[in-house]
């Protein structure tokens, strides 16, 4: 009974805290999605664990080190601290107990409470197989989603059109299917099976008469005496820095200007519905005391664009040569059926890693094979990127913590010779004051298509950077946050004619006078280089800066109802060309009372900006495991709602409503199967969860 008491009180907090920590989330969310430049990208894989612990929260008196890394929140300085702590002082009676650790503070405590819990009650990691399928808890989602616009790419072609014009439509409707099964027994055993239909894809019939035409599904097995984890089906791994091997999305820069160091946490279920983020096969994780060794093997089909085959005896056409993979996923059209599952892919792969409470180092190598050989279209600036059937990529990482300071870094090289190599360092002079480093070096030859560490490229490829970062609490209700970014590329990007350079630089100012009233006030400033339009003579390199302001408000109005509102102004200067200037204002208002059903969000915002390039990112509430960070372009209004309705305490549902009105547009996407003849576009989208 006791224990049910502290973990009832730490639901209030959770309740109170948990728009903080969604408010960072999504503005880290924001600033991938505008590097990714995707507006809708399934990004739920970085989410994952803070969804589970919402639900699952950690006893702190239990957590291990990996544990509390993998809620990225607590930085290693602190979880070093909490379990000196611990060691030498026993178990914590209260989570506030964490103020007399070194490097809490009451704000940090605020943003891990709605995942943690103190109790002197521990589960055991062995358990029967009576007791897990008992205990366990079940989810089934499923969500619909369309464009209710007329769009031209879905017409019913006749048999001319079929034969001259195969990719002048879409295969299927245009809805959108999305359903997942998931069994989960603490954190120890999982089980999913999902599977995605996307617009203008078949459903059991022409293309796919299996149904949908992503299937995704894993069993997993997670702490159970020496093995840490063990995968099979689908699933990701990431290690180190990511510059050896890492599947899948990692923050990179972002509002948080000291959170540059990746904390992989080696093999993880796969559960969200990127095609191709993500490896099949089997994988694991063995811990023998301070030594870990995992092994995984994938094998998997990949999407490629053929463009050398070879007639077999017995008829088949077997692909030899390909000129790019392909990371879309989508399959609507006569030509992206004919990509699919062009080649096959294996990639075998190993980490071994020593860890203590303050060091750790481990070894990473991944090997991948390709069915075909890639063979680019040749060019000046891609003449050092990856080509041919198979890479071998090894390296080493690693993690110091000493007294307030943090190292790490990783070291990698690809089976061309080429190296690539980060370093960072966190250092906590004070819980008011923190500092950031960052040295990353990937020399223009390093080849590695599995690799995401820190960087503007998309790839750890041809950049060296010196990041620096610092967060300071001024006063109890101020915090400023700022960072510098100087990167350059020692040879040639896409569109670019010669070498060039960059610049970021970012500024937050966060105020919170009181429990109810959070601001912040954002500066960022960014410098790059793009080949001149102007003069056609021959090409040469001029600036393109990019300024955003923006100040976002958040008023909790009365306990039901919460007020937030953001005013964003973008400045691009093109040196050579006019300047652009872009505006956006969003209100939201949001309606959620403790113990009432139902749950309504609401929206509107303006924009006004003169193109594409001075676009503005917002991030939208939406759907559970859903995500829609909208670039907002040209002149009009967005505006959209959702009802969340608690139907029971194992039932509900979501209806979300979202529309852009442009008011100097008639024709959306014109030239694309996606075009609209009208002046607005409305997107509806249901979802249905069900928990037993």
């Amino acid at each position: 009974m006791i224990t049910h008491s502290i973990i009832a009180q730490n639901d209030s907090i959770n309740f109170k805290n948990n728009e903080q920590v969604d408010e960072q989330i999504n503005q880290n969310v924001e600033f991938l999605s505008e590097q990714l430049q995707s507006e809708d990208g399934d990004l739920s894989s970085l989410t994952d664990n803070w969804q589970y612990y919402k639900t699952h929260p950690l006893n702190l008196n239990k957590a291990k080190q990996e544990d509390l890394a993998e809620l990225q929140i607590l930085n290693d300085i602190q979880i070093n601290n909490l379990l000196k702590h611990r060691e030498k002082n026993g178990n914590l009676i209260t989570i506030y107990e964490l103020q007399s650790i070194d490097g809490f503070d009451l704000s940090s405590i605020k943003k891990i409470s709605p995942f943690v819990y103190v109790s002197d009650n521990f589960n055991s990691a062995h358990f029967s197989a009576k007791e897990m399928f008992k205990d366990g808890k079940h989810e089934f989602v499923v969500r619909y989603q369309r464009i209710l616009e007329k769009q031209i790419g879905y017409f019913t072609p006749d048999s001319i059109t079929k034969a001259t014009k195969p990719n002048s439509f879409y295969l299927g409707n245009p809805d959108r299917y999305f359903a997942r099964y998931t069994f989960q027994y603490n954190n120890n055993v999982s089980f999913a099976l999902a599977g995605e239909k996307d617009a203008g894809e078949q459903f059991f019939k022409g293309t796919q008469k299996q149904g949908f035409d992503f299937y995704s599904g894993h069993v997993a097995i997670k702490n159970i005496k020496s093995i840490k984890t063990f995968v099979v089906g689908d699933y990701q791994a990431t290690f180190g820095q990511g510059l050896t091997l890492w599947q899948g999305f990692a923050f990179g820069k972002s509002a948080s200007a000291v959170n540059i160091k990746r904390y992989g946490i080696g093999i993880k279920p796969y559960r969200s519905f990127d095609e191709n983020r993500f490896f099949r096969g089997a994988a694991g994780t063995i811990r023998l005391k301070k030594m870990e060794f995992t092994l995984l093997a994938s094998y998997k089909k990949m999407d490629a664009n053929a463009t050398i085959t070879d007639t077999l005896s017995n008829g088949e056409v077997d692909v030899v040569g390909v000129s790019s993979l392909e990371l879309g996923g989508v399959h609507n059209t006569t030509s992206l059926m004919q990509d699919k599952g062009t080649i096959n892919q294996t990639i075998l792969g190993g980490n071994v890693a020593y860890n203590n409470k303050s060091f750790h180092v481990g070894a990473t190598v991944q090997n991948m094979n390709l069915s075909a050989e890639l063979i680019k279209k040749p060019s000046l600036y891609n003449q050092y990127d990856f080509q041919g059937k198979s890479n071998f990529v090894g390296g080493i990482d690693y993690n110091y913590v000493f007294k307030n300071a943090n190292f790490f870094g990783e070291y990698a090289m690809s089976a061309n010779g080429g190296k690539a190599l980060c370093q960072g360092l966190l250092l906590v002079l004070d819980p008011k004051l923190t500092f950031s480093a960052h040295y990353r070096n990937y020399e223009k030859k390093f080849q590695n298509l599995y690799g995401n560490a820190i960087a503007e490229n998309t790839l750890p490829q041809n950049e060296t950077s010196i990041f620096l970062g610092m967060e300071s609490k001024l006063f109890k209700t101020l915090t400023f946050s700022v960072y510098l970014d100087q990167y350059k590329f020692s040879w040639l990007q896409s569109g670019k004619s010669s070498p060039s350079s960059g610049r970021d630089i970012f500024a937050q100012l966060n105020y919170t006078p009181t429990k109810k009233i959070d601001m912040y006030f954002r500066v960022r400033h960014r410098t790059k280089f793009e080949n001149s339009t102007i003069d056609n003579a021959y090409d040469y390199l001029i600036p393109y800066a990019q300024y955003n302001y923006r100040y976002n408000l958040s008023v909790q109005i009365t306990p039901d109802i919460k007020f937030k509102s953001r005013i964003e102004f973008t400045h691009v200067d093109k040196t050579l060309r006019p300047d652009e200037d872009g505006a956006a204002f969003a209100q939201d208002i949001i309606f959620k009372k403790m113990k009432f059903p139902l749950t309504f969000t609401l929206r509107y915002a303006v924009f006004d900006t003169k193109s594409y390039d001075s676009r503005v990112y917002i991030y939208e509430n939406d759907v559970l495991y859903g995500y829609s960070v909208p670039a907002l372009y040209e002149k009009g209004q967005r505006a959209y709602f959702i009802v969340n309705w608690d139907i029971t305490r194992n039932f509900e549902i979501w209806v979300r409503v979202a529309q852009t009105l442009y008011d100097n547009q008639t024709v959306l996407q014109q030239g694309s199967l996606n075009q609209i003849n009208d002046n607005h576009k409305t997107e509806l989208k249901l979802q249905a969860r069900l928990k037993f």
